[in-house]
């Protein structure tokens, strides 16, 4: 592991947690994705596995267990500064929590964050794990034509993490980055090669911490015929 930086300016702007509502773009009929920011300290813990736990935060809700929320997808976090570059192209308002994010941050690159990468962020310890991959739920609430393609060609995904240590989160706490791999196996990185550049996949495995089912794509691609 590299040495612990500290990002003096990086810190969490807000909050977000979401209630379900019902929606008509998601698979199971409702979704928690519209957050809002909150006020006061929020809880983040460790959920439990995909399919069988949520959200890492007290208060937020997770409706498609089998492909969002557990241990590796526990909180997602999403720049502001990327909020920004999309508010400006599209020519419209984004407010915190309109992507699904969790931690809306300034001053972290979140999408050049690495896997295996821990951040202490208030009383919490977290580990980035993957990129958010765009659904027909996200383009919903977008409402913009031809949205999750054009999210996938940008590639500025934002970042899930795992919570290592529990502990409360606050919007103005500060973001430490305690320890980056030494590898070069970014959020970026791994969204290409999940998406628009399936040859990529081979390099992702430099990642000791790669999620198990990512792993798993890789070997399977691996073995197929070429």
């Amino acid at each position: 592991m590299a040495s612990a930086s500290v990002c003096r300016m990086a810190h969490v702007l807000s909050v977000n947690t979401g209630s379900r509502l019902d929606s008509d773009h998601a698979d199971v009929g409702h979704t928690g994705i519209g957050k809002r920011p909150v006020s006061g300290p929020v809880l983040v813990r460790e959920p439990g596995p995909r399919g069988e736990g949520g959200s890492g935060l007290d208060g937020d809700h997770i409706s498609d267990l089998r492909h969002h929320g557990g241990s590796d997808q526990a909180v997602y976090a999403y720049a502001r500064e990327d909020l920004d570059e999309w508010a400006a192209e599209l020519g419209r308002e984004l407010p915190p929590g309109l992507f699904g994010e969790n931690l809306t941050t300034v001053g972290v690159d979140v999408t050049g964050a690495l896997v295996g990468e821990r951040w202490r962020v208030g009383g919490v310890l977290l580990e980035v794990t993957r990129p958010r991959i765009p659904c027909r739920t996200f383009a919903g609430v977008m409402g913009q034509r031809g949205w999750v393609r054009t999210f996938t060609r940008r590639a500025v995904p934002g970042a899930y993490l795992r919570v290592v240590e529990p502990g409360p989160v606050s919007a103005g706490d500060g973001i430490t980055v305690v320890t980056r791999p030494d590898h070069d196996v970014t959020m970026g990185l791994v969204f290409r090669a999940l998406t628009l550049e399936p040859e990529l996949l081979p390099r992702l495995l430099a990642a000791d911490t790669l999620p198990e089912d990512l792993r798993d794509r890789v070997g399977r691609r691996a073995s197929d015929p070429v």
